[in-house]
């Protein structure tokens, strides 16, 4: 299929601009192995220049910069945005699926997402107009208090290539919603629909600086970002490795941020399901975006009694996905994002076969498919939790499996992790699922299904998994501070010192 992909530059207050040092990084159809373009690579140079840019989006002119507009202004930008996004749903959709592997399906159910998204926001920014100056109750009535939110400034967006606009989605808009104005840098790996998102803001005239967008590398781009003095706070969702590195970063100084980062999440499927539905949920909860999620339910716990005939039903759905070119119709797993992660997943599965476990379905390349990064979704029996199959996220489709005897022993299975983003239970007894549900140790939980999200409702784990909370109110309230104003409101003089006059 013949997809035209726009050569873009960077998005600097307002215009698009060549990077400095004049470098590019070429785009890897993962799904061909081919060269289909580039992209523009930012430097320290670039990030300084958006920053200042930001920062005078941010403080233009008083009553004319971004956050001294109503919630409501800003509401009409951010509605003309998820209205573009809707108009050139087919374009993105292809341009995503060129760019990072997934099924077109996925892509553009994505792309309803993302413009959802930007709706969703658009509604919170109006409704900030109408909760400022809100009142707080005090003891003492010579006193009156209210609060006021207010955008946290000039903030950094920095993103992964598994979701490449609806994860950039989940930043901006609630960031240009509080009135903060922004710099988003994507990953090298999945950059091509977030420089269309800038054309998007071009055509849609939001004004100079309010959003700025820069691709490049981590280390030359996302490291200067992170650490920049003007930089008022910092959104990243990717790797644990990475946001440690952040926030050391930020702690130098006491920069706030919020971290969406990896996942080993459990699936508990208990005795008393309808199998091929549990069947179905399973794959989906692992295979969903070619298995390369940080919400995966990619540690499978399934009971004793039923877990045979489970694994001999999962074995049999899981061979009949179908793994071809994304474009192709029905297609439900493309390639992985890259050759580099293509060969991590590989050694993952090597790995667990060195040290005992069983690769029980996949394990390698599609027999058909002699070109692009594809893996079988995989299978691993056999499992212990020493194995690293257990403990690390491979980002790519692969599930590993565990039996269990009672609900107590599930439970300590599924939380034996030093992740906690996801987790989900299958069982018909609801009571059980509710008790289940309040012993994860996990962000999100999932009953009867896995992986359904939704912009109204909070994202994100905890221990390694993260802190913070994305989407929903929650995801609004990370760009905005809280500001206390007290006024002494008694024609009484305070009265704790002596007033000169009367000495």
């Amino acid at each position: 299929m013949a997809i035209h992909l726009p050569i873009r530059q960077l998005f600097i207050d307002g215009e698009w601009r060549e990077p400095l040092l004049k470098k590019r990084i070429p785009i890897i159809n993962p799904a061909t192995e081919q060269i289909v373009g580039d992209i523009p690579a930012a430097t320290a140079e670039d990030v300084e220049i958006a920053v200042q840019a930001a920062r005078k989006a941010f403080s233009r002119n008083k009553g004319q910069d971004w956050p001294s507009t109503s919630g409501a202004y800003r509401a009409k930008y951010l509605r003309a945005i998820a209205a573009k996004i809707t108009e050139k749903k087919s374009e993105l959709g292809k341009l995503e699926v060129i760019d990072c592997g997934k099924p077109l399906d996925e892509a553009l159910w994505d792309m309803d997402d993302v413009a959802g998204c930007f709706e969703y926001y658009a509604d919170l920014a109006e409704g900030l107009d109408a909760k400022q100056k809100a009142p707080v109750s005090l003891p003492m009535e010579t006193f009156k208090s209210y609060v006021l939110k207010e955008p946290l400034g000039v903030v950094a967006l920095i993103t992964p290539w598994n979701y490449p606009l609806l994860m950039g989605a989940w930043k901006v808009a609630p960031a240009l919603a509080a009135g903060c104005t922004a710099i988003l840098k994507p990953s090298e790996l999945a950059s091509v629909t977030c420089l269309e998102l800038a054309e998007v803001c071009r055509e849609v005239g939001l004004p100079p600086g309010v959003l700025n967008i820069l691709t490049g590398l981590g280390t030359e781009a996302g490291a200067p970002l992170a650490s920049h003095p003007h930089v008022d706070k910092i959104a990243f969702t990717g790797s644990s490795a990475t946001g440690s590195k952040i926030m050391a970063s930020a702690a130098q100084m006491v920069k706030p941020v919020s971290m969406e980062l990896g996942g080993k999440s459990p699936i508990i499927v208990f005795e008393d399901v309808d199998l091929d539905k549990a069947v179905e949920w399973t794959l989906f909860g692992c295979f969903w975006t070619n298995g390369q999620i940080c919400s995966a339910t990619s540690r499978l716990l399934v009971h004793e009694s039923i877990a045979s005939e489970f694994l001999d039903r999962l074995v049999k759905w899981t061979k009949n996905i179908k793994i071809s070119n994304p474009f192709e119709e029905g297609c439900r797993l493309g390639p992985v994002v890259s050759g580099g992660q293509y060969e991590k997943v590989l050694e993952f599965i090597a790995t667990a076969r060195s040290e005992g476990a069983t690769i029980l379905s996949g394990g390698d390349r599609p027999k058909h498919l002699t070109k692009g990064f594809f893996v079988e979704p995989t299978i691993i029996t056999d499992v212990t939790t020493s194995m690293q199959i257990w403990r690390e996220e491979v980002f790519g489709p692969v599930l590993c499996v565990k039996t269990f005897s009672t609900e107590d022993e599930a439970i300590e299975l599924a939380n034996d992790t030093h992740y906690g983003l996801g987790a989900a239970v299958i069982s018909n007894d609801l009571e059980r699922c509710d008790r289940v549900t309040k012993a994860f140790r996990a962000g999100i939980v999932w009953i009867n299904c896995s992986q359904p999200c939704f912009c109204q409702a909070p994202w994100g784990g905890i221990k390694r998994s993260g802190f913070g909370r994305e989407l929903g109110e929650w995801g609004l309230e990370n760009y905005l501070s809280v500001k206390q104003v007290t006024q002494y409101v008694s024609d009484e003089p305070w009265g704790w010192y002596q007033s000169p006059a009367k000495l």
